[in-house]
């Protein structure tokens, strides 16, 4: 009797584990091969349109910023969000994200706010790739798919380990090459899916995360600490003078002894503030998490938020996001990624053969 509830419990196992990934395993290769193109493709890009995001070294403009925000604000009107990426190392460009009117980003030379030129958010390879990897083409309704496939390889890993684990320890990642291509892919995808599936859920996991807010709002929950968010902007009379964005930034990276800065984030709405994002030293998040909030028309410094003071499922992204991309551990982390990427790739491709070739 108990030989036959187990046999019971591994067929339904292995219903679990077929269907499922027939069901999403296409879709949920399809992201990690698109994750493990992007680390290939995005040198290459820089490469190919180097007019873009290199320039000759030099002094940039004290007030580039607010010369680049008054003329991209000018452009594309008051419904605008502009995200400013300043050049963190010699011959960078200065780098603006445009969400509104147009999606995009505006190139720009911090010496003189000359324009280099501007991209579409899906114009180019790296760019298309990217949405496709992070949204699936459909901005934030795409994201909480993207956290239902990473559920769905957490119950195929479960699953696989289940129909896996072995009576014999000995022979748990035996490979026999002997009997044919068939059985060799067998054993292979067998071996492979329990030997590589907890390195594979890691980037998995941790795009789900960025993803999806709601994961990391409910960590914040869990932990019973409350939600560190954005200052409220108290309202001014219409005649207060904007503080230039270059000001702003000079206040914020004196409040942090001149750390170098991630971002600056400069919201459509006046009713909410301007961030300044700063990348501290022991901060392993690659643009920084502590913050300098602005308000947005006197200049005003509203909160100020070290990263290891925000709340749980906030401060996770410090670890999350570099372990995602493969930032936390160098050059070998990035390839490792990729790697794991084509891993998932292979193991959803011969599952799905496996089962042609035994209908």
């Amino acid at each position: 009797m108990l030989k036959l509830k187990s046999g019971q419990v591994r067929r339904w196992w292995l219903r679990l584990h077929r269907w499922l990934a027939m069901a999403l395993g296409i879709p949920l290769a399809m992201v990690a091969l698109l994750g493990s193109a992007l680390i290939v493709v995005k040198p290459v890009d820089r490469w190919l349109h180097a007019e873009l995001f290199n320039v000759a070294p030099g002094p940039a403009a004290v007030d580039l910023l607010e010369q680049a925000r008054l003329r991209i604000s000018g452009e594309f009107g008051p419904a605008a969000t502009l995200t400013f990426r300043p050049p963190r190392l010699a011959g960078e460009s200065l780098r603006v994200a445009v969400r509104g009117p147009w999606n995009g980003a505006i190139y720009l030379d911090p010496r003189d706010a000359r324009e280099l030129g501007r991209r579409g958010e899906r114009e180019g390879a790296f760019n298309l790739l990217f949405e496709i990897h992070s949204a699936l083409l459909m901005n934030e309704i795409g994201k909480p798919l993207l956290a239902v496939l990473a559920l769905a390889y957490f119950v195929l890993l479960v699953a696989g380990v289940a129909l896996w684990w072995p009576r014999r320890w000995r022979q748990a990642l035996t490979l026999t090459l002997d009997r044919g291509a068939l059985r060799a892919l067998f054993d292979l995808h067998r071996a492979g899916g329990a030997v590589l599936g907890l390195l594979i859920a890691v980037p998995v996991l941790t795009g789900a995360y960025m993803a999806w807010r709601p994961l990391s709002q409910a960590v914040t929950s869990l932990s019973g600490q409350p939600s560190k968010l954005s200052p409220q902007v108290p309202k001014l009379v219409a005649t207060v003078q904007g503080t230039p964005l270059d000001v702003m930034v000079s206040v914020a990276r004196a409040r942090f002894d001149g750390a170098p800065v991630g971002y600056v984030q400069v919201p459509a709405s006046p009713s909410k503030p301007v961030r300044v994002r700063l990348l501290l030293a022991d901060d392993p998040h690659p643009n920084g998490l502590s913050s300098v909030w602005f308000h947005p028309q006197s200049g005003a410094v509203l909160e100020t938020h070290r990263w290891d003071e925000l709340d749980p499922g906030a401060r996770g992204y410090a670890v999350i996001y570099p372990l995602h991309t493969g930032e936390l551990g160098g050059l070998g982390h990035t390839v490792l990624n990729c790697l794991l990427g084509l891993a998932l790739v292979a193991l959803c491709g011969s599952g799905i053969w496996l089962w042609w070739r035994r209908r």
